[in-house]
């Protein structure tokens, strides 16, 4: 997710897409662990994409 994505996203939005990273990234873990992950850079893109919604977060705070 884009920096220009995450800016068009409302509050609730944002928080909605931070639990379901955050549900990906507990799953890509495990996948890693089995063996089963294909892409390992997803974990890294992923982590970036919450922090980018949470920066996000606060500065509308």
């Amino acid at each position: 997710m884009k920096k220009k994505e995450v800016k068009k996203l409302t509050k609730d939005q944002a928080l909605k897409n931070i639990n379901k990273l955050k549900k990906d990234l507990f799953n890509f873990r495990f996948q890693k662990i089995n063996g089963q992950l294909k892409n390992p850079s997803k974990i890294n893109q992923t982590r970036k994409t919450i922090a980018r919604l949470k920066t996000h977060l606060g500065e509308n705070a």
